[in-house]
């Protein structure tokens, strides 16, 4: 008899004290759960086991990163169901999943046992990040970091992300295309640093390039981009010459702690604090206090997470550190901002791009899924899986404010005091009053 999804259901309901709003199909073919909602398709035995070994998300992640767990229907309406009954088990929704002492959680394991079968758990997929030794966010670390993320093939990113290849979030002022977003935040930042012509601009965690053209181009700015992916710089400085501004913008497969050739006029960090960590963020401070003159201008734009009542308790996303930014943290935006201000920085105006990422995001994933099979083709059916997940999982997390990301301008005081931004904070195209 083909029963799985309904022992699965009955189990999952057992375990959480109410109806799942999500039905089940079994690699039996069984089917269980209300009808028209997003079905949760388990297409092996296989992801029972990797749940049994390594309960929670983690195991979860590594079914579907494998291909064991799929979705049908509304990917967004499944996530945000599922995140309702999973993954959100903070003090303000309860912890739905009881201790492992409770006889409830003991008698979901046996269920998932007597379904799975007592055989070890499968290999962790490929994509996973291997096992990382030495010491958090040490300059060999953070490089391999870097390049478990970043390179997986220029040509799957100008697939995911389009034309502009920014991997940040756009600016929606005017509506239009991902591209014209796209354009729209270089040019945000580049009148928030008053970039001018001859202006020395150090673009920290440059990506492919596009903000040092732009400030290049548009600005007659003098970039220096530094980045840990070589498959990056290479990207990037092949753009470059095709734009005839070689003799404008240098790329360098540099870490930023090793940059000594300042003062620069501006410094840009765009979606690149994330990877510093929170034992670095004060050093990365300094560091970029030290590179920029007085009256100088820092641009950080920076993803950040709500506080947490004990921030000791803080931990890092089991499914992105395996599989998306390993060792990356998130810190909230008034940790940062004090941060930069203990380095001496002043800050001058944080704006909120909360539901511009989610924009952003969802936009990629339509990319993504427009063309699935080329990804596929061109890393694993795995790493688009993962990229797939990820990316819907943030726009919601974004649209329900459980991240944020925020543009801080902060100026190295000059002498006296001086911060030589206009009297009104949001004017970026006055001139500076002095």
């Amino acid at each position: 008899m083909a029963d799985a999804a309904l022992r699965l259901t009955a189990l999952a309901e057992e375990l959480l004290g109410e109806k799942l709003p999500v039905r089940i199909r079994a690699w039996d073919g069984s089917e269980s759960g209300p009808p028209g909602a997003p079905v949760l398709v388990i297409r092996n035995r296989r992801a029972l086991r990797r749940l049994l070994w390594k309960p929670g998300e983690l195991g979860l992640a590594r079914a579907w990163v494998a291909g064991e767990l799929d979705i049908e229907g509304d990917l967004y309406e499944a996530l945000d169901l599922m995140a309702s009954l999973i993954w959100e088990r903070g003090p303000d929704t309860g912890d739905r999943v009881h201790p492992v002492r409770d006889p409830k959680v003991r008698a979901f394991a046996k269920g998932l046992l007597q379904l799975a079968g007592p055989l070890p758990p499968p290999p962790p997929p490929p994509e996973e990040v291997r096992r990382r030794t030495g010491t958090l966010h040490t300059k060999r670390r953070d490089k391999q970091a870097i390049s478990h993320h970043y390179d997986v093939g220029n040509d799957f990113y100008e697939l995911v992300l389009g034309p502009s290849m920014v991997y940040s979030c756009a600016y929606w002022e005017n509506g239009g295309t991902l591209e014209d977003a796209q354009r729209d935040k270089l040019d945000l930042v580049c009148r928030k640093l008053a970039l001018k012509e001859g202006d020395r601009l150090l673009d920290v965690g440059c990506g492919w390039g596009s903000m040092a053209i732009h400030a290049a181009r548009e600005y007659g700015a003098r970039v220096t981009g530094v980045t840990l992916s070589v498959e990056q710089a290479a990207f990037a400085r092949k753009r470059i010459a095709q734009e005839g501004l070689t003799d404008r913008i240098e790329i360098r497969v540099q870490d930023y702690r090793d940059v000594r050739d300042g003062p620069y006029d501006a410094i840009s960090s765009i979606g690149m604090a994330e990877h510093v960590g929170s034992v670095r963020f004060r050093e990365y401070a300094d560091d970029l206090y030290a590179l920029l003159k007085p009256g100088g201008r820092l641009l950080n734009h920076q993803i950040a997470r709500r506080p947490e009542k004990d921030e000791s308790a803080y931990h890092v996303d089991e499914f992105i550190d395996a599989y998306v930014f390993p060792d990356g943290e998130l810190a909230p935006v008034g940790r940062t901002v004090a941060t930069l201000e203990e380095a001496g920085f002043e800050a001058r105006d944080v704006e909120a791009l909360r539901e511009h990422y989610a924009l952003t995001l969802r936009r990629w994933v339509a990319n993504l899924e427009e063309h699935w099979d080329r990804a596929v083709r061109m890393t694993s059916p795995g790493r688009a899986r993962v990229w797939r997940l990820y990316m819907a999982a943030s726009a919601l997390s974004f649209e329900h404010n459980k991240i944020g990301v925020n543009q801080i301008l902060a100026v190295r005081p000059a002498e006296g005091g001086a911060a030589g931004l206009p009297l009104r904070a949001r004017d970026w195209t006055a001139s500076a009053t002095g």
